[in-house]
Formats: structure tokens, C-alpha cells, sequence
């Protein structure tokens, strides 16, 4: 029982970094990546589709993506949702392909930049610590419920504190990663 409760806590907080990870790859660093992209809807006949199911989405050099919709008449609603993000960047039509060139970063848009990535760290390890009051909470209850000793609670919650210490320091170690990813020019 005490071994389901660290499993879930450490299943938990990996899927924490891992949704970091995710969220960070939408931080636009001056390189281009296909990622930037992800989060961009197009109305497709009445009804809101992620870009990647309505064009094809390729990295051409460290600065610049084509988007090439599947179907001629999807360029304009594709330059709209590409002008309606909040990525900050012009489309450039040639024929079906569009490209977005993505300009170099300044200082004070790193720095910026940087700010929104420990935001999302802070708030990673906020789930992080969450997780951890829960799986304590969850033992406590079994230490009340007199299904086990003292010492199997103190030692449990010791063990999720080890779980939550490297949890903690994998979401610094991401951190970490993408502001040198966005210092870098």
C-alpha cells in the first residue's frame, strides 16, 4: 500500500516535468522549432484544428518554418491563425507554402523570455510540492486508520521527500537547459 502511494507520487511528478518540457518547447528561443507551432488552431469548415492536421510543418533552417497546407483554399485561414497567435510573426506567401522567418531575439526579449520560463518552472514545482502534501496526506490517513506503524508513516514520508528532492531538481536541470537555449545567439 505504502509502495503504491511513492509509485503514484513519483508517477505523478514525472508527468509534472514532463508537462514542463512541453510547455517550455512553445518558448520561442530565436531558433526555429517546429513546436512553436503546436499550439496554433485554424478554422477548417466551421470548426477548430490543430495546424499539424490541416498542413505540413517543416524546420527548413535555424530560422525560418514552411507550413504547405494539404488543400489549396486552407492558405488564407492558416495566415489568420498564424496573425492571431501569439507567437509575434509575420507569414510569407509564396503560392501554397507559407514561411515564417523567425527573427533574432533581442536582449531584453530574452531576458523576458527567460522570466516566462522560471514562471513555469515555479509552477511545475508547485504541482511537484502539491503531489507531495497528497501522498503525505495519504499516509497520515493510513497512520489515523491504524493500518500502519509509526515508523513504516515517518519513513514513507521520508522516501517522498527523497521522490520530491529529485523531482525538483530534474524541473532546475530543465530550466536550466532552456535559458542557456535562449541566452545562446
Amino acid at each position: 500500500m505504502l509502495n503504491e502511494i511513492k509509485k503514484d507520487a513519483q508517477a505523478r511528478m514525472g508527468k509534472s516535468i514532463e508537462s514542463l518540457r512541453h510547455a517550455l518547447v512553445k518558448v520561442r528561443t530565436g531558433r526555429a522549432n517546429a513546436g512553436l507551432v503546436d499550439s496554433i488552431k485554424v478554422s477548417y469548415y466551421g470548426s477548430e484544428m490543430p495546424l499539424a492536421q490541416v498542413a505540413s510543418v517543416a524546420v527548413t533552417d535555424a530560422r525560418s518554418i514552411t507550413i504547405t497546407p494539404w488543400e489549396k483554399q486552407m492558405v488564407g485561414p492558416v495566415e489568420k491563425a498564424i496573425l492571431a497567435s501569439d507567437l509575434g510573426l509575420t507569414p510569407n506567401t509564396a503560392g501554397t507554402v507559407i514561411r515564417l522567418n523567425i527573427p533574432a531575439l533581442t536582449e531584453e526579449r530574452r531576458r523576458d523570455l527567460a522570466k516566462v520560463v522560471h514562471g513555469e518552472g515555479e509552477d511545475a514545482k508547485v504541482a511537484i510540492r502539491n503531489i507531495r502534501r497528497d501522498a503525505n496526506h495519504q499516509v497520515k490517513e493510513l497512520l489515523k486508520d491504524k493500518q500502519i506503524t509509526e515508523d513504516d508513516a515517518s519513513r514513507t514520508e521520508a522516501e517522498i521527500q527523497k521522490i520530491t528532492d529529485g523531482a525538483i531538481k530534474d524541473v532546475d536541470e530543465v530550466i536550466k537547459g532552456k535559458e542557456a537555449e535562449l541566452m545562446s545567439v
